[in-house]
């Protein structure tokens, strides 16, 4: 199951996703606005159903990926329970891992929503009435499991540790650190300043700065701190202020979170 906060300019949704599908409740999480069932097939295959990944785009939608590889975009109205299923984006062929919104300011011609997958393969779009595909960055057989999107740089967490940081507009790598030691759960970004979090399966929380230099326009990160969480697998990690000032931190089997 999946968590998030969808802010709008008129509202703000709690969107939980699990294998029974979508569902939307008011901030305050008294009222429940929508929820929307996931198909599931006469015949189960292998392979189980669930809806990963939440977005929210466009300034009225709500991006969340499913186990088959669908994108589903709900329009969400300013006020009132009348949400419709607007879209559904099928370029992917294996399930959804994470959908992120861009945080900053996109550079003309940039996507600003980039949705993930298990192969490792990364979709860019433009979002509107409709949304188009502007770019596909194929995977490498590694699971991006975590995604983010800040000023046209695409910050994706892999399964072998890696961080890859990709071009939103040209789909070019910029740059790739060998961030952990083991698989990579989460990645969280920090607006205002451009700050990077990472956590991972090694007990490892990091702080990166990402930047692009004036002078040439490529894209830079930089490591700005470590932390241990000991005996843990960490599984979540967020920024608590859009300043990347201050971060939270849990892990399987740890019914506390953790803040720095």
């Amino acid at each position: 199951s999946q968590a998030a906060w969808c802010e709008f300019p008129s509202r703000v949704l709690l969107v939980l996703t699990s294998q029974l599908g979508a569902q939307m409740y008011e901030s305050d999480g008294s009222t429940m606005v929508f929820w929307h069932a996931l198909d599931v097939p006469e015949h189960p295959a292998a392979h189980s159903v669930f809806a990963r990944g939440i977005a929210a785009a466009g300034g009225h939608f709500v991006c969340v990926g499913t186990s088959s590889g669908a994108v589903l975009v709900f329009d969400i109205p300013p006020k009132g329970t009348n949400v419709t299923l607007s879209e559904v984006l099928e370029q992917h062929r294996d399930p959804i891992t994470d959908i992120a919104a861009e945080q900053g300011q996109a550079p003309d011609g940039a996507g600003d929503l980039v949705t993930a997958d298990d192969s490792g393969t990364l979709c860019l779009w433009s979002t509107g009435d409709e949304f188009t595909l502007l770019g596909k960055i194929p995977g490498s057989g590694c699971t991006c499991s975590s995604v983010t999107l800040w000023n046209g740089i695409v910050a994706a967490g892999y399964g072998n540790g890696q961080i890859r940081l990709w071009e939103a507009g040209s789909g070019r790598i910029r740059a790739q650190v060998s961030a952990h030691a083991r698989w990579i759960y989460t990645l969280d970004l920090a607006p205002l300043s451009g700050k990077l979090l990472s956590g991972a399966e090694d007990s490892f929380v990091h702080v990166w700065q990402l930047s692009r230099n004036p002078d040439t326009d490529d894209i830079e990160i930089r490591h700005c701190h470590a932390e241990r969480v000991t005996d843990t697998q960490v599984c979540g990690a967020r920024f608590c202020d859009p300043a990347g000032d201050t971060f939270a931190v849990t892990g399987y089997d740890l019914s506390e979170i953790l803040c720095y």
